[in-house]
């Protein structure tokens, strides 16, 4: 069965040619465009990633990955592995994706070869 991935993010170009690539590589991919909505998700399916965007109106990533932290602990569910992604330096929101622990942290653009690698290791890692 291929991994399930919900990523969310404002920035229509990038989801469509997100998904496009996770889609060719045999991921199940959900899309979404904002905190919102991915809470939604989480509460009602399964996933073996979450890939979010940092800066994203109303809730920014940070607050998204904590209340979908909070939501996956309520409901017993397994943890979901997470990966930042932001096209900003914003030392403030790296380091509390850092205290987070967040298993990688992306800057927009990225190396698309790179940005499978990072997928596959901390799928790889969450499996061991």
């Amino acid at each position: 069965m291929a991994h399930r991935i919900l990523i969310v993010d404002d920035e229509a170009m990038i989801t469509k040619s997100l998904q496009k690539l996770l889609k060719k590589q045999g991921y199940d991919v959900t899309i979404v465009t904002n905190g919102k909505e991915a809470l939604e998700k989480i509460k009602n399916e399964d996933f073996d990633l979450f890939i979010l965007d940092i800066r994203m109106p109303e809730m920014d990533g940070i607050e998204t990955l904590q209340a979908a932290r909070k939501i996956v602990s309520d409901s017993k569910k397994k943890p979901i592995p997470e990966i930042v992604i932001t096209g900003y330096a914003d030392e403030e929101k790296y380091k509390a994706a850092v205290e987070l622990k967040v298993r990688s942290y992306i800057y927009k653009p990225f190396d698309t070869q790179e940005f499978l690698n990072t997928i596959q290791k901390v799928l790889n890692d969450v499996s061991q």
